[in-house]
């Protein structure tokens, strides 16, 4: 597999390739985030989450302290964050710092604005599409590596570190509510609003419904649908029938061209045998009745 890009406005950038080559040492994964580190103000900072679907760069308030920043370089943010239930994160401001992207060769530095907020969550900061644009960076899933122009003309490429992009992918999974969607402030050119977002809500069924006999199976359509549009989409359910499943008996099987699981295995691991557990009988009861609960 292999990825060139190259920014239209940008033509004396270099290309930037993954290749085969870029997949050396890297374990096989299905679920792990691109997680890189940078510098800013003389610091290292490690757990930084490469997240293409955010509209700015997001410093996590134990960073902010860790960093022995004090609240007064903070600017007045009108924005808000909102998490993953929907509960509003609070936003303490934001600062603009500069910005260290390097490997062993090469290094870019910008001047990042960060939006902080005052939640606990498993990255330090969450790097967003605006200052990925500034750096012409792309990132690749497959590779576990981001590549971006240097100011000398070459190529800086950020490995990840699986290990612990996989142990903060899996305590994010734990607190699901640090995820963050976030609102953008009026006016402000670069963190493109998407308020948008916030004001979808889950589509409801409008009025009441009746239920219609197709083919022997029972469906529920509005009463407010003319005939002719029930009509309609009655054809349509009766046309795709087995589309639906009421059951496990219905699902005769996927097609594997349509949809394949894979477990990923390193050859190099020897499998074990999990030890078997043994049960009172007290314990087997309770066992007993969760599984028949289900």
């Amino acid at each position: 597999m292999s990825l060139e890009t190259r920014r239209p406005d940008h033509p004396l950038e270099p290309a930037l390739y993954f290749t085969s080559f870029d997949l050396e040492g890297v374990f096989p994964h299905e679920d792990d985030p691109v997680v890189i580190f940078v510098v800013t103000i003389g610091q290292k900072v490690h757990r930084v989450l490469v997240n293409q679907g955010r509209l700015a760069f997001v410093m996590f308030w134990g960073t902010f302290t860790n960093m022995q920043l004090s609240p007064d370089q903070l600017r007045p943010y009108n924005g808000c964050l909102v998490g993953f239930a929907g509960d509003r994160v609070e936003v303490q401001g934001y600062i603009e710092l500069r910005t260290t992207f390097s490997d062993e060769n090469a290094a870019m530095t910008i001047t990042s604005k960060y939006i902080v907020v005052n939640a606990s969550f498993a990255y330090n900061l969450l790097l967003g599409r605006p200052s990925l644009n500034r750096l012409g960076a792309v990132a690749s899933i497959v590779h576990m590596k981001m590549k971006l122009p240097s100011t000398e003309g070459g190529v800086i490429t950020i490995k990840v570190d699986q290990k612990t992009a996989r142990k903060c992918y899996e305590s994010s999974l734990k607190n699901r509510g640090g995820t963050y969607t976030i609102a953008i402030q009026a006016g402000d050119a670069e963190w493109i609003a998407e308020a948008d977002v916030l004001n979808k809500r889950r589509l409801e069924l409008a009025g009441e419904v009746q239920e219609r006999d197709i083919k022997g199976k029972k469906f529920k359509l509005g009463t407010s649908l003319c005939k002719e549009l029930e009509d309609k989409i009655a054809d349509v359910i009766s046309e795709n029938m087995n589309a639906f499943a009421r059951s496990s008996a219905d699902m005769l099987g996927i097609d594997r061209d349509f949809l394949c699981h894979q477990v990923n295995m390193d050859e190099r691991v020897k499998p074990m045998v999990q030890r078997r557990r043994k049960f009172n009988e007290d314990k087997h009861l309770i066992i007993r009745e969760e599984l028949i609960s289900f």
